[in-house]
């Protein structure tokens, strides 16, 4: 759409009415500035071949990404050590002692008390370095009602971390508002660890994972680097 190529006030163009629910009142307009960038879904398939793609989506070794391009491994097992994760040969070990993203977990072996995961990320060449990988972990209680819980897996900068909690800092944001350029100083090209689930978290109907944040600029910081605008939105 014309209106929506780069130009010194693009933001502020009207581009539809967007539908709202009759208790919050009349159609209201709907801005560019409000939109993202589109998502991308990737999938690990044996073969550039409509079969091999299919039979990838099947087994649902798929994933999808709001922007950035990144290349993503996950895995889980019952026997995944912290060496696993500096492998040369990631995939093949994640492949050889668990399931890869989308199935089902084996039946724990006798001892065991939690499984572990393989993560691994690398950076869209055309973005930022990656800021964290983190977990999401989901499960049922014991009135049956979902649970979940967003754990810091790996990040670029360990002096980031809090501590006792597991978790990182957040990071900065693009350097100075309206540029486009990125603080790198806390991020890394790559990042991947082993992480084993808490064993306080029920058995029962889990689900885990994975997700890359990386905090890079919007479009909108772009074009103001770009022509000396100033995107003031418009309240809906």
């Amino acid at each position: 759409m014309p209106n929506q190529e780069p130009r010194p006030n693009r933001w502020e163009h009207e581009s539809k009415k967007s539908s709202w629910d009759a208790k919050l009142g009349p159609e209201r307009a709907r801005y560019t500035w409000q939109y993202l960038a589109a998502g991308y879904a990737a999938v690990w398939a044996t073969e550039n071949t409509r079969e091999a793609l299919w039979d990838a989506m099947k087994r649902r070794e798929a994933y999808g990404t709001s922007g950035s391009r990144i290349t993503l491994r996950f895995f889980g097992g019952w026997g995944f050590a912290a060496a696993d994760a500096r492998s040369r040969f990631l995939a093949e070990t994640g492949y050889e002692k668990g399931v890869p993203m989308g199935g089902d977990l084996k039946a724990a072996p006798a001892g065991a008390k939690a499984p572990s995961f393989l993560v691994a990320a690398m950076k869209d060449p055309r973005s930022g370095n990656l800021d964290r990988i983190q977990i999401v972990k989901g499960w049922l209680g014991k009135d049956g009602k979902g649970q979940e819980k967003v754990y810091d897996v790996v990040w670029g900068d360990a002096d980031r971390r809090k501590p006792g909690r597991g978790q990182a800092a957040a990071v900065g944001k693009h350097r100075g508002h309206g540029h486009g350029d990125l603080d790198e100083h806390h991020r890394r090209p790559e990042l991947a660890a082993v992480w084993t689930a808490p064993t306080s978290i029920p058995r029962c109907g889990p689900s885990t994972t994975p997700r890359h944040r990386n905090p890079d600029p919007r479009w909108t910081a772009y074009d103001a680097a770009r022509f000396g605008s100033s995107c003031r939105p418009r309240s809906r």
